[in-house]
């Protein structure tokens, strides 16, 4: 089953992940619930209204908690092409599901993210050692324990192996000076 081209979002780009109509649906939830809160909600009380401080404080609250909720879903719609997963389902679970339930779900549930193999470009998850494609190696990692281990590292950090006699591969090497 081949994987459908995913779009280029660099890891580094993190600032570039809430999309501009998230942003504007944040702002203007944010507009009309302060609208809704000062404006619409006191005409129809029939009683005293509670203290200015606890009204500041729970109107500002329930903006802040619907931009979040935009803002969320923006995010969502950016993260979810990286991890290989379906965009529109997690929109519209987080849409349907009572607020903040989808996205818990979402965080819990994400795959890890997806980069390619330098030798022959097929998408691996940035957590594969070696790819499943070709055997290249993507990440240095212990010969004895096979756990990840950093390029610069002389001994392994979980079972103390010596790392020099893995004789790791010359560009992973590289990586590490």
């Amino acid at each position: 089953m081949p994987m459908r081209k995913l779009p280029p979002i660099a890891t580094n780009d993190d600032e570039r992940m809430i999309p501009l109509w998230s942003i504007a649906a944040a702002v203007a939830s944010f507009v009309l619930m302060e609208y809704y809160w000062w404006v619409v909600a006191p005409q129809q009380r029939h009683h005293a209204p509670p203290a200015l401080g606890l009204r500041i404080y729970f109107n500002l609250s329930w903006g802040f908690l619907a931009s979040l909720y935009f803002l969320m879903i923006g995010y969502i719609s950016k993260d979810a092409p990286r991890r290989a997963m379906s965009t529109r389902l997690w929109m519209v679970m987080c849409f349907v599901m009572p607020p903040g339930i989808g996205l818990v779900l979402y965080f819990l549930l994400r795959q890890p993210e997806i980069s390619l193999c330098a030798a022959c470009s097929t998408h691996v998850q940035n957590d594969f050692h070696f790819c499943p494609q070709c055997n290249y190696q993507l990440r240095a990692n212990c010969g004895n324990c096979f756990r990840t281990v950093r390029t610069s590292d002389l001994y392994c950090t979980r079972c103390g192996h010596e790392l020099a006699r893995d004789h790791m591969p010359a560009r992973l090497r590289a990586l590490g000076d």
